[in-house]
């Protein structure tokens, strides 16, 4: 188990202990062909449609999660993504992408664990922390490659939009403070920091994955 020993507020502890992982994941084979500019507009409808999926069990966790008195805390109806992924693949893969996409066997698996993990409110935690976070600040600058190389800045793109939090540094402070202000122990901290080290493996799982079908969607 990880040691969190650490005079530092936990959100600080947390970043520190998942920066290899979370590095590994943003320099991966996938997002370095996708930031490069390299892939065709499928090629992205392909990590949007894995995202459906793991959107999906994230936020069927946050309606179990509401009325928690810990895991309640992290749940922000302003940062739902379903609603606007199914408006990005009607547009992306057309009106009957329901029926034409399917999660990869690494993207199940990351759901399997999103449903497991959840139904401790600091696992439920860690994957939000791990999608949402890095959502609001990485991901920007996918939104903005979207905006340059395929001409996509509103539908297909709005899974990046998160005009309903408004200043996103100050949102992420006042995510950053519940994490710190959350009444976990030592041991159960460690378990926060554990699972999120799973849910950055999960992430990598996918982009791995996709990595394998680069071939098909390059420009």
């Amino acid at each position: 188990m990880t040691v969190t020993t650490d005079a530092r507020p936990f959100s600080a502890t947390l970043r520190a202990s998942t920066l290899e992982v979370h590095d590994r994941a943003n320099y991966s084979t996938y997002m370095r062909a996708l930031l490069g500019g390299e892939l065709t507009r499928d090629g992205y409808t392909q990590l949007a449609s894995q995202y459906y999926f793991v959107y999906g069990a994230i936020e069927a966790a946050s309606d179990a999660m509401a009325g928690d008195p810990v895991g309640g805390e992290f749940v922000f109806d302003e940062l739902r993504r379903l609603p606007l992924l199914e408006r990005d693949l009607a547009h992306l893969a057309g009106p009957d992408w329901r029926s034409t996409i399917s999660p990869l066997a690494s993207t199940q698996a990351y759901v399997s664990r999103v449903r497991e993990a959840s139904t401790w409110a600091g696992g439920y935690v860690a994957h939000h922390y791990t999608r949402y976070l890095g959502d609001i600040a990485g991901g920007q600058i996918i939104r903005r490659m979207l905006e340059k190389n395929y001409d996509v800045a509103e539908a297909g793109a709005l899974f990046y939009h998160f005009d309903g939090i408004g200043s996103a540094p100050r949102f992420r402070d006042r995510y950053r403070a519940k994490l710190d202000n959350a009444p976990w122990d030592e041991a159960e901290r460690a378990r926060v920091i554990d699972e999120t080290l799973v849910a950055f493996e999960c992430n990598v799982a996918v982009f791995d994955e996709l990595a394998l079908r680069l071939d098909e969607f390059r420009a």
